[in-house]
């Protein structure tokens, strides 16, 4: 019997950086994916490959914080009471039912997961990373005097469910300026729109999740940014959702400059 992965793994820098990939988990435990549809099973809605295009950061002394669980299992960027970050829009929950193409995850086609099964996951995946998350950003603020927190996910270009048309590649939040310093954002904006073929904009349909909303705090010199990329950017939208490396190393340099702007506000 195979054993069950740690709900994350973590590799401690020696940076005022810590990147956060709360969606790059696949494994379902066996209990919970005998419920799922087939298509469910392939967990199409992964922010695939996060840490091998963000390969690059251990060299820059980045701590690196990454989920091993499918956001089917429990969604890390949502709030633990499983409120709407996004009131009036579509969007999936703590404990997800269906796939962003509106599709049951269930084989029952169930519309809610049971409150004590939710408590459960929460428990169990949802606070051990949230936990770590914290640990490290507190260690990094009290060592360096200012952290970064960089909130890396990816999606399919083109979701009718979530928004109109083909998405801009380069998505960073800020909630509207409140979880990051404005200078460090704009500078960051100017970095992502020089990336060669690629489009960026700041605070439009991804503002941020609850990650970034809940522990941006600029008063205490923690500052978090989301970047929400297109995965065309860098692999196959679709099955089998290959890594595709020439087009991954076209948006690395953009995403290592990003980076080392980060890191160059956080040691000033």
């Amino acid at each position: 019997m195979t054993q069950a992965p740690l709900p994350f793994v973590f590799h401690q820098g020696t940076a005022p950086l810590l990147i956060s990939m709360p969606h790059a988990g696949t494994h379902v435990p066996p209990q919970i994916a005998d419920s799922l549809t087939a298509e469910a099973r392939q967990v199409p809605d992964t922010d695939w490959h996060m840490p091998l295009l963000y390969d690059f950061a251990k060299a820059l002394g980045a701590s690196i914080l990454v989920a091993t669980h499918s956001r089917y299992v429990v969604d890390l960027n949502r709030p633990p009471n499983g409120e709407s970050l996004y009131p009036g829009q579509s969007v999936t929950g703590l404990c997800p039912v269906d796939t962003f193409a509106d599709t049951p995850l269930y084989a029952d086609a169930r519309h809610s997961v049971e409150a004590a099964e939710v408590a459960r996951r929460r428990d169990a995946y949802w606070q051990p990373y949230h936990g770590q998350l914290r640990a490290e950003l507190d260690r990094l603020q009290a060592t360096h005097g200012r952290a970064v927190l960089w909130d890396a996910h990816s999606i399919r270009s083109v979701l009718p469910r979530f928004f109109e048309g083909k998405l801009p590649d380069l998505n960073l939040g800020t909630v509207d300026g409140t979880s990051c310093d404005a200078a460090l954002a704009q500078q960051l904006l100017q970095i992502a729109q020089t990336a060669p073929g690629h489009t960026a904009v700041l605070n439009g349909r991804f503002k941020g999740g609850y990650i970034t909303r809940h522990y941006g705090e600029p008063a205490r010199n923690i500052h978090a940014v989301q970047l929400e990329m297109t995965q065309c950017s860098y692999m196959q939208e679709a099955l089998p959702f290959d890594y595709l490396p020439e087009r991954a190393e076209r948006i690395q340099p953009t995403l290592q400059r990003m980076l080392q702007a980060a890191l160059d506000f956080a040691r000033a």
